[in-house]
């Protein structure tokens, strides 16, 4: 259960720095256009604010990352996951009814996949 936990963090990670490289690096190319469904017009005009947003989506990959391998002993590592899971759940939810649904689907439910699965192995 361990290694499935573990596993299911570092994909919540990695999703997130895909996030990051959308938001921050391709949010006014034609990919990220049309990923995200952007005129170009709204693409250039929001550009500062999609690359804070793929900045915050790195930070808790990192995060996640740093739960997943934490070299404190004891349970810090289970309470680092759970505490970075719970942000991604939120902001996933968050996003999902307030910006488009798909966002459900892409961050809350692998973060709640993951947070079950770390929250077994405790």
């Amino acid at each position: 259960m361990h290694t499935a936990a573990v596993s299911a963090v570092v994909i919540v990670a990695f999703l997130h720095f895909v996030f990051l490289v959308l938001e921050m690096f391709l949010w006014a190319t034609p990919r990220g256009r049309r990923i995200f469904a952007l005129s170009p017009e709204l693409a250039e005009g929001s550009k500062k604010l999609a690359a804070n947003q793929g900045l915050y989506n790195g930070f808790l990959a990192v995060g996640l990352l740093w739960g997943a391998f934490c070299p404190f002993p004891g349970d810090a590592g289970l309470r680092i996951q759970l505490f970075f899971l719970g942000c991604v759940i939120v902001a996933g939810v968050f996003g999902g009814l307030t910006t488009k649904r798909s966002i459900l689907y892409l961050q809350a439910l692998p973060g709640m996949i993951a947070f079950a699965l770390v929250w077994l192995t405790r």
